[in-house]
């Protein structure tokens, strides 16, 4: 993985541990689960970088609302989702490979 797509992976973390408040290694182990493959990291920023890492990141946590939505980083778009009660996906098990960081 090249410093862009890091840096990429890094702010998706970020947008998960400060607008959603799951601690750092649980937004690691969300994030390895869904884009830790080789396959996902392919598409690399080329493809991923076209949306917000909000994008992304919320599909890692939220499962679709009653209205087939998920969250998308966009205030306008986002504006009618109570956050507070849309799915939530489990977080990956504990004793899985996709939780590198200790809490």
């Amino acid at each position: 993985m090249d410093d862009e797509m890091l840096r990429y992976f890094r702010e998706m973390v970020d947008v998960l541990v400060e607008r959603v408040g799951i601690c750092r290694a649980e937004a690691v182990a969300r994030i390895n689960a869904v884009y830790g493959t080789r396959e996902s990291v392919a598409f690399g920023v080329g493809l991923m970088g076209h949306e917000l890492p909000e994008y992304w990141a919320y599909g890692t946590c939220y499962s679709p609302d009653h209205r087939d939505r998920l969250p998308i980083g966009d205030p306008t778009a986002d504006g009618d989702i109570d956050f507070a009660t849309h799915p939530v996906r489990p977080a990956p098990p504990r004793d899985s490979p996709f939780w590198t960081l200790e809490e």
